[in-house]
């Protein structure tokens, strides 16, 4: 059934299939417009690529290059994605995603990308499809895009998963092997600590060796069985979920090394291996006003009770480390280009994250850098002489990427108050990035 090119506007549907014919149009002009935004990409990629690094909008031998499709693709400019990124409101990982799929399709799945163009593939069915195939050598993607181009936008994925994979035994048999190889043990254990309940709990999943899962399940209700004795009155799920603590505080306490003096001294030492937490509370939490007071938990930026945190400080094996208050608003100076801990920590702290447009990176990995760069700094475009100075106002946390790319290439920020940058992008895109997010200026 073909689309109605021009439905009636919403407000005007007055039966379901006026809105169902309202909703099949945008739906195409949705699909129409992240084809679209895929040829940008493709375009923004070959203006960027090692064989044009004149026309790149960086400084000429200050990038590297980057392979972000598979073998065969063209290569880019180590930080072509940043700016498409910011361009397009998503962090530069997700701007990396997007572009390498696109190349990929443009350059190593002609005939899928050609149906993409076409309309007769929708874009995020032409990204599936690229994304699976960028480990693939270039007959197997080949291969692929031969036989799934005509029904690229019927397929499934397990079909498609299907093909991909008798591509792979094909074309890198030892690839194949490899990667069967490593199905066969899809044993894993995680903790999902980046969601924390508000209760202070996470989520554990996991796949066991059998063995491992016996003896576990075994050590787990013997814990709950003990604490149950010692007057625990907690339900036999709670006790064996924190019969699991107990069971990893004990492990830690032993340290163990495969060295021979250490294995010798093994039965001296129960030092337990120390794992950090960043909790901040009020004053109000700590005196103990009466209220519901919370604890923001910096590793994982979520919320928590404060009687949670007095829990956990109760603990017998807790080390509690008590740190001055350090006012936020304070600015201290330096003569030196290193900046102090006790500076960055602040800045750390106004700033949790690195404040580069869209990036969440923790900003205690980050490194913290000179927003005007010191005098002391060996490399950097070149300016007009201007240098800062190693003080609270100059200095921003930046991750390791998004400050090379500030250093080495015409991407350069203003820091308006401890929170607020405003963003310059090498081709004049303004950007403001505050404690709220990142927001595109209107030119």
């Amino acid at each position: 059934m073909a689309i109605d090119p021009n439905p009636a506007p919403l407000g005007e549907c007055d039966s379901p299939a006026a809105v169902l014919a309202f909703a099949r149009s945008q739906r195409a002009l949705a699909d129409r417009a992240e084809g679209e935004l895929l040829e940008a990409a493709v375009a923004w990629a070959s203006m960027h690529s090692v064989d044009c690094l004149d026309d790149a909008a960086c400084l000429p031998g200050a990038e590297g290059e980057v392979a972000i499709a598979g073998p065969g693709a063209p290569l880019v400019t180590e930080f072509a994605p940043l700016e498409l990124g910011a361009a397009l409101g998503m962090s530069s990982d997700a701007a990396r995603a997007m572009l390498g799929e696109a190349v990929e399709l443009a350059h190593r799945l002609p005939k899928t990308w050609a149906a993409v163009r076409a309309g007769s593939v929708p874009a995020w069915r032409g990204r599936k499809i690229a994304a699976n195939t960028l480990s693939l050598p270039a007959d197997g993607a080949a291969y692929v895009d031969q036989h799934v181009h005509a029904v690229a936008g019927k397929i499934g994925y397990a079909a498609l998963d299907r093909l991909i994979e008798e591509a792979r035994v094909r074309f890198d048999p030892s690839g194949a092997e490899e990667k069967r190889k490593a199905a066969v043990d899809r044993r894993h254990f995680d903790l999902d600590t980046g969601r924390v309940a508000f209760a202070g709990t996470v989520v554990v999943d996991g796949e066991l060796d059998l063995a491992d899962a016996l003896d576990l399940d075994s050590a787990v209700a013997r814990g709950a069985r003990v604490l149950g004795e010692l007057g625990c009155e907690e339900s036999l799920d709670v006790r064996r979920s924190l019969a699991v603590g107990e069971i990893a505080r004990r492990q830690l306490a032993l340290d163990l090394d495969t060295s021979p003096a250490e294995v010798a001294s093994l039965s001296k030492r129960c030092r337990p291996r120390q794992v950090v937490i960043h909790v901040h509370l009020t004053e109000a939490a700590l005196s103990g006003a009466d209220g519901l007071h919370l604890a923001r938990v910096e590793n994982t930026r979520s919320f928590v009770a404060a009687d949670q945190v007095k829990t956990w400080c109760a603990n017998p094996d807790a080390q509690v480390i008590v740190k001055p208050v350090i006012d936020l608003a304070d600015v201290d100076h330096t003569t030196a280009y290193e900046v102090p801990d006790r500076m960055s920590e602040r800045v750390q702290l106004n700033n949790p994250a690195c404040v580069f447009p869209w990036c969440g990176r923790s900003a205690r990995r980050a490194d913290t850098d000179h927003v005007i760069r010191h005098r002391h700094e060996r490399e950097g475009p070149p300016g007009d002489g201007e240098f800062g100075e190693t003080t609270d106002p100059n200095l921003a946390p930046l991750c390791r990427t998004h400050h090379r790319a500030k250093t080495h290439t015409s991407w350069s920020y203003t820091k308006l108050d401890e929170t607020t940058y405003l963003w310059r992008t090498p081709n004049g895109i303004h950007l403001r990035r505050d404690h709220t997010g990142t927001t595109i200026i209107p030119a």
